[in-house]
């Protein structure tokens, strides 16, 4: 890890990159979630089947928006070391 300051460009484009990673991490969440539990809100299903399909959309939204997260962070550190 580097000990030097950062200029106000490295700190803006990290600052960017943050947010497109947080903006498109919550984009793949919804979409992947209406994916999973539109059925629910569509269809009259049994209420077991509703309560799965809204916490199967909900786990697999948010563990797939982490992935995003961590792979855009990732990847943008990779290309400045």
């Amino acid at each position: 890890m580097s000990t030097r300051r950062r200029s106000q460009a490295e700190r803006d484009e990290i600052t960017v990159e943050i947010g497109y990673a947080l903006l498109s991490a919550c984009f793949l969440g919804a979409v992947v979630f209406a994916t999973i539990a539109g059925p629910a809100a569509v269809w009259h299903l049994p209420l077991a089947v509703e309560k799965l399909l809204l916490v199967t959309g909900a786990s697999v939204a948010g563990v797939l928006a982490v992935v995003r997260v961590v792979h855009v962070l990732s990847r943008h550190v990779g290309q400045h070391r």
